[in-house]
């Protein structure tokens, strides 16, 4: 099968620290080639993979500002467009632009759809319902206007990360320094809890993080380690004794959830979005829907076996299980299109 992966150009594919959508279409790329396909990904120039790479945009444009995004977006997006006849399938990671031109290429095509920015997109994805695929990344992320061929959750390679049973005396935030991952909450509820904490991350709201974060480190309770890489984040959810994730929006899925059950660490997270998909409450972490219930929560940690994190995640989270289920929606939409 000769399959087009189309990344976001945001960041690298694979991203070097933050880049969700990015590491997820790295990951499917990575799997396919190892399963024999013949993969071009069309990302950024910098990019690293084993198929065959295309590009038009060197650096990502969160990296290099002296170039315009949008401009760039339409210049990665035509590229693959206009040699689609190349491809059994495209798989589109990049949102709703794509599906512009789905009307005028014979080649089918498949969106993974990574939530929802705005309502105000919707209507792109509406005009396309009768005639593209689209697949949720958990169900809790499905919009009722839209028809969906699958839920396929996100999958990691287990061994990019490493078990480790015996755990530290800190709890752990690792996400976006934003209002909506709750980075404020995390310091109440370890404070209360009378465990340090350890925050990882992107700022991404740099007036939240003046006003609401930064007043609390003081690099003993509370410590700012930067947007940490892959290795730094494997020993990071190695050590913590748990991760906390007080979300404060309908979160469509959480690999950094994922990230730390392949290290056999439990998570801590607010019972939003797909939250109760990814965690089972009493066996892989707790499900609080305050920050008292939260505090509680870590009292009961003792309880948890971190062998039981890990085993639940590689059941069914690992990267194997999720390239398979592409596979076979592949080959479903390739036979909707033979027969039309």
């Amino acid at each position: 099968m000769r399959i087009a992966i189309l990344s976001s150009i945001a960041w690298r594919t694979p991203p070097e620290k933050y880049g969700p959508w990015e590491q997820v279409a790295s990951n499917l790329t990575e799997g396919l080639v190892d399963k024999g396909h013949k993969v071009s990904l069309f990302a950024t120039g910098n990019s690293l993979t084993k198929a065959e790479l295309n590009w038009v945009c060197k650096l990502p444009y969160e990296e290099d500002k002296e170039n315009d995004p949008k401009v760039l977006e339409c210049l990665h997006i035509s590229h693959l467009m206009e040699q689609a006849q190349r491809f059994d399938i495209i798989h589109n990671h990049f949102d709703f632009l794509p599906l512009s031109y789905s009307g005028l290429i014979k080649t089918p095509m498949i969106t993974t759809i990574h939530g929802f920015s705005s309502p105000k997109i919707l209507p792109v994805y509406k005009k396309y319902n009768k005639t593209a695929a689209y697949v949720s990344i958990s169900d809790s992320d499905r919009n009722k206007d839209l028809d969906y061929l699958a839920t396929i959750y996100h999958g990691l390679d287990p061994e990019k990360f490493t078990f480790k049973k015996e755990k530290e005396d800190y709890l752990l935030f690792l996400g976006r320094i934003h209002p909506h991952k709750g980075t404020h909450a995390a310091i109440e509820i370890a404070k209360k809890s009378g465990f340090a904490l350890k925050i990882a991350g992107l700022i991404q709201d740099e007036a939240y993080f003046n006003s609401e974060i930064k007043p609390f480190i003081d690099n003993k309770n509370v410590q700012y380690l930067g947007n940490v890489g892959p290795e730094v984040r494997d020993k990071l959810l190695g050590g913590a004794k748990a991760l906390l994730h007080p979300i404060f929006f309908q979160e469509p899925f959480g690999l950094s959830v994922l990230e730390a059950m392949f290290c056999g660490t439990p998570v801590i997270a607010f019972k939003r979005g797909s939250m109760p998909e990814l965690i089972v409450p009493g066996k892989t972490g707790f499900l609080p829907n305050t920050i008292s219930e939260a505090v509680l929560a870590v009292k009961a940690l003792a309880r948890l076996d971190p062998s039981i994190c890990r085993a639940h995640a590689v059941k069914y989270f690992s990267l194997d299980t999720m390239v398979s289920a592409y596979i076979k929606a592949y080959h479903t939409v390739i036979g909707q299109n033979n027969k039309s």
